[in-house]
């Protein structure tokens, strides 16, 4: 649009405010010799005089009337656009949705206390949390995500991080089963006939790299794609599982093992800690909703896990 200057609309605001060339000229930094060729030039470009002398003032035309209860609007909304991105943000009048990949224990023990903070806070906010089937980084390359909270699991280089907090892996086993009376040894451990959780539909774990070492193997009748799953059917089986320690409960969420009728104990194996990260797109790194979601739930985090 080769014959729009967005800088006229700017001007235009300030002399339908100011209702005066000196007055307008002050407000925008300029000359008042300046202010009057842009007024001249707005009204070449609009075909109306748009203020005009009335005694030693400036009176607006009926264009110039109607035009100013529009003119402030579409500047705000020009500098908006066009201006730096700021930080300040309206939280209580931010009104968007944010898509959320994670895994069912986070969605399980902290989406409660995550909707609660957000209503007091942000109460326009929403946040629609879908499965977390894989660690493809696509759907944060092509916007239908906003950000993944899980292990950092992606090839993708771009891709950016933060922890959250930092999990390991704890056995569970209904309240009463034989396991928990006594010190759970590897070959206890092995003996039990065990659920283990896999997307994929692997029945193996680093814990049978352990268990072989010593001589020892383990019979998994039932492969399960979630914690949650696993969870349900150990409380109502003789079966043990393996799950991170933060599916059992925080600060937050207290006794939430005990309420589901759990016993955790310690695994005689050494397995690897594991750290649950903010996983996100550079395109919204800047984003200063988006950032402030980040810490948002960071803070939650640390709360619930530190």
């Amino acid at each position: 649009m080769p014959d729009i200057d967005l800088n006229l609309l700017v001007a235009l605001e300030a002399l339908l405010a100011e209702r005066s060339v000196t007055g307008a000229a002050r407000r925008l930094g300029l000359s008042p010799s300046a202010m009057s060729r842009t007024l001249a030039r707005l009204r070449r470009a609009t075909g109306d005089a748009l203020l005009v002398q009335a005694g030693r003032g400036l009176v607006p035309t009926p264009h110039a009337e109607a035009l100013g209860r529009r003119v402030a609007a579409l500047a705000r909304e020009a500098r908006a656009v066009l201006g730096p991105a700021g930080d300040d943000l309206d939280l209580p009048a931010l009104d968007r949705t944010f898509t959320i990949r994670a895994g069912e224990g986070f969605v399980d023990l902290l989406g409660g206390p995550l909707a609660t903070r957000l209503a007091a806070v942000a109460p326009r906010v929403r946040l629609r949390f879908v499965p977390k089937a894989d660690k493809d980084a696509r759907p944060l390359r092509e916007g239908t995500i906003d950000f993944e909270i899980g292990v950092l699991g992606t090839a993708a280089p771009e891709v950016m991080s933060r922890l959250l907090f930092r999990d390991r892996s704890v056995g569970i086993a209904r309240t009463g089963h034989p396991l928990l009376d006594g010190a759970v040894t590897p070959e206890r451990y092995a003996a039990c006939r065990h659920v283990v959780v896999s997307r994929e539909g692997d029945a193996r774990e680093p814990a049978d790299d352990a268990l072989a070492a010593l001589g020892l193997t383990r019979a998994v009748p039932l492969v399960v794609p979630g914690y949650p799953d696993a969870m349900r059917i150990v409380r109502a089986s003789d079966l043990v599982s393996r799950v991170p320690r933060s599916c059992l409960g925080n600060a937050l969420v207290t006794d939430h093992a005990s309420a589901l009728g759990l016993g955790a104990f310690d695994l005689p194996v050494p397995t690897p800690d594991f750290v649950i990260s903010a996983i996100w797109h550079p395109r919204l790194d800047d984003d200063p909703a988006h950032r402030w979601l980040r810490d948002f739930i960071a803070r939650l985090c640390a709360d619930a896990y530190s």
